[in-house]
């Protein structure tokens, strides 16, 4: 039994200094490269200060939609909704989103909107959608803010950021930044 005990508390203090210790350094240490110093985009706007890293919730026509989200968009209660594709709720919960972004998109399609403006993401706050999220909507927006549909889609199109080093991930668009920007827009 003293075989292995003493193994077992070894790798206890090992691992406990590992990663109390040297891992959170290292961890530390790359955020400091960062942009940003691992403490997130702060956008001042209006008077207030945003996070440009955390979803924002924007319910007006003349502002592009974010992602949904299951915790409300409390960075505090992070979280999906935990409920499968099957769950009768939850389908209910989504045939909901799609009516009214049908209602409040007119001339658009079921089958144009994309899954990311109808289903929330595994965090809750995803502050990010595509180009094809963003591009759906631009007639609503032209329309609200008496604009032409071609400045609002250069305005888009201007806004998107490609994958991490050209390799990682899709091409994206950080909502509350494009939302700024319509809102400088003349």
């Amino acid at each position: 039994m003293k075989q292995h005990i003493l193994p077992a508390v070894r790798l206890t203090l090992v691992t406990l200094v590992f990663f109390s210790g040297i891992y959170t350094i290292i961890i530390f240490g790359i955020a400091q490269i960062t942009p940003f110093k691992g403490r997130g985009e702060v956008i001042e706007a209006g008077g207030q200060k945003y996070y440009a890293n955390i979803g924002q919730k924007f319910t007006e026509d003349k502002y592009f939609s974010s992602r949904p989200s299951a915790v409300d968009y409390n960075a505090a209660g992070s979280g999906g909704s935990n409920k499968g594709p099957s769950n009768a709720e939850y389908l209910a919960v989504v045939q909901a989103r799609i009516d009214t972004f049908l209602v409040h998109n007119a001339g658009i399609k079921k089958t144009q909107i994309p899954v990311e403006l109808v289903t929330a993401s595994g965090s809750g706050l995803d502050p990010d959608i595509s180009p094809k999220a963003a591009l759906v909507q631009v007639e609503r927006i032209a329309k609200m803010r008496n604009l032409p549909a071609g400045k609002v889609g250069d305005l888009v199109e201007s806004n998107i950021q490609g994958p991490l080093l050209g390799l990682f991930g899709p091409s994206k668009i950080n909502v509350l930044k494009l939302n700024i920007a319509l809102d400088q827009l003349k």
